[in-house]
């Protein structure tokens, strides 16, 4: 090791899996759905500021909104499912920052996340842009999804829940999905549901896919 490299702050982090995931050039090889479940269901919404025995963790969120996708878009594709699914997957490794302290922090942050995103979804057969108007369809799912934990589990208001989030309108909800679960639950919960989507290749990425998101 070079005395450059001894010094250069490290950017990459070790899983579970045993895989070193760099944040800087995040690779789609070093990416293992186990260790996106185990670590979704480990951190916390609202900054745990929120209702109930256990932290209502992104995984729970994550699966909240593909509810809702499912709700609201019947005909829906599995890919474009399993992009809801992974929409806050690169919170298994930068945390979820609320969005307050996102805009104090600048674009940075959020070049970093797209980043890893674009990795996950190579990783998993996926585009590594989410067209827009799929994209549009995600973020209205997640904003509803974000209006009802706001009102059932962190105390808003549902005034003031629609002025942060939305106007979420008459939908049903399993109400399974708004009761914080043990971390443990809500990460089998979150593989289950990946599984069923799953339409990843069987053979690692191709360095032209890793080129896409400038990994090689």
């Amino acid at each position: 090791m070079t005395g450059a490299e001894k010094t250069r702050p490290r950017a990459w982090q070790r899983m579970l899996s045993g895989r070193r995931l760099d944040l800087i050039n995040p690779s789609p090889v070093d990416i293992e759905i186990a260790d996106i479940a185990h670590g979704l269901a480990r951190v916390a919404r609202w900054n745990g500021q929120t209702h109930g025995e256990h932290a209502f963790s992104v995984a729970q969120h994550s699966l909240l909104v593909l509810e809702i996708v499912r709700i609201n878009h019947p005909s829906a594709s599995a890919s474009e499912q399993a992009a809801a699914l992974l929409h806050d997957a690169p919170e298994y490794v930068v945390g979820d920052m609320i969005s307050p302290f996102k805009a104090v922090i600048g674009p940075d942050y959020k070049a970093v996340e797209e980043r890893l995103l674009s990795a996950i979804h190579l990783r998993f057969g996926l585009p590594a842009v989410t067209p827009a108007g799929w994209r549009k369809k995600i973020k209205a799912a997640d904003s509803i999804a974000a209006f009802l934990e706001a009102t059932k589990l962190a105390g808003f208001s549902a005034d003031e829940a629609k002025r942060c989030f939305c106007e979420p309108g008459a939908i049903a909800i399993s109400q399974g999905l708004i009761e914080p679960m043990p971390p443990r639950i809500a990460e089998a919960r979150f593989l289950a549901a990946f599984a069923l989507l799953d339409q990843s290749p069987t053979i690692p990425p191709t360095r032209a896919s890793l080129r896409q998101i400038g990994a090689v």
